[in-house]
């Protein structure tokens, strides 16, 4: 079947460069319109209503381009040149906060090889107050993890940005060799410059009291983490995804095909407008099938997709996005619950 969508897709979609650059070109001057509006209200909001207002927006912005733009330079899809793309990454990871370079290796590296599969998929190292494995450890608080996720996920991006990076920078954990000079101090510099243009610039030159500005930078996290894990959570935890097994040699007991499928959501996979706002997010099917094509071409690749999918008996998971949160957290409430012994240790 795999054969089959690589030749329908290579006969089926025409590859304009010239399309592609205008849409992409247009994309790019949208978004960066949209945040220097927003990061300039930033230091000339009087209101703290308009400031905090104009933090969110900005921080909510910054995601979407990373989403639109650092996403499929990650994977080398828009630029020839692999250093064009890595240094356009690094740059807008830098603008959200988070080390490019450590995200960029487990996501590449261990989540598209093998999403959903314990042990292979790094993605699935979150924090042990949400449980989404069917075979993972079941404690006795989970039996609430439906009510309290949404509350949970509130502190994910600050979580992300100042805890976890630095523990993985610090750990020795997956790293056979010492960070390389230039590791490092792509880490300390993207960091520090974080710090200098979203917390200190505006300490300087806005007119709000320091209190006011905490306060957007910590409402502008809240809604972007909601944003940002919601987002992330559909793509592969809702009801009806699959958790593949391996067995005792470590195999994966399913096809690479049926891994990408099964394990994958779409959320309006055929639509243009949410794949302008997603960046490809929501064709998670076509992105993982075909993680070298930007996300451009991806609703019109979906037609092809489905059509083989179905042809062959395979019902692809999909959701509106909010019938994704929705279904997230039935998913939530399914892993809820147990049968083996609680844990309470």
């Amino acid at each position: 079947m795999l054969k089959v969508i690589h030749r329908r897709v290579e006969e089926g979609i025409h590859f304009d460069s010239k399309e592609f650059l205008i849409a992409n070109t247009f994309k790019f001057i949208f978004y960066s319109l949209m945040l220097s509006l927003t990061y300039a209200c930033i230091y000339n909001s009087d209101s703290s209503l308009a400031f905090c207002g104009s933090f969110i927006l900005y921080g909510f912005l910054t995601l979407l381009l990373a989403f639109n733009f650092a996403h499929d330079f990650s994977h080398g899809t828009i630029f020839k040149n692999k250093s064009y793309n890595d240094i356009c990454f690094i740059l807008i990871y830098a603008l959200n906060g988070a080390h490019a370079e450590s995200w960029k290796k487990r996501h590449v590296d261990s989540h598209h090889y093998a999403p959903n599969v314990e042990k292979y998929d790094t993605d699935l190292e979150i924090s042990s107050l949400i449980r989404v494995i069917p075979a993972s450890k079941y404690m006795w608080y989970h039996r609430y993890q439906h009510l309290y996720a949404p509350l949970a996920y509130t502190s994910y991006s600050l979580f992300w940005i100042g805890i976890k990076d630095f523990n993985i920078f610090f750990s020795g954990k997956n790293r056979k060799k010492p960070h390389s000079l230039k590791y490092i101090a792509s880490f300390w510099i993207q960091k520090s410059f974080y710090i200098f243009y979203i917390l200190i610039l505006p300490l300087i030159y806005s007119s709000q009291p320091w209190f006011i500005i905490l306060l957007g930078f910590v409402m502008m996290h809240i809604v972007i983490s909601l944003f940002l894990l919601f987002t992330f959570f559909m793509t592969h935890h809702v009801e009806g995804v699959e958790y593949p097994k391996v067995d005792h040699e470590g195999f994966i007991e399913t096809s690479w095909l049926m891994n990408q499928v099964k394990c994958s959501n779409d959320m309006h996979p055929h639509s243009n407008l949410a794949n302008f706002i997603f960046g490809g997010f929501n064709n998670h099917i076509a992105h993982h099938l075909f993680p070298h094509i930007h996300h451009f071409y991806y609703p019109r690749l979906n037609k092809i997709l489905y059509e083989v999918l179905l042809e062959n008996g395979v019902r692809p998971n999909q959701t509106t996005y909010w019938g994704g949160i929705l279904a997230h957290l039935r998913h939530l409430k399914n892993m809820s619950q147990d049968k083996r012994p609680i844990s309470y240790w």
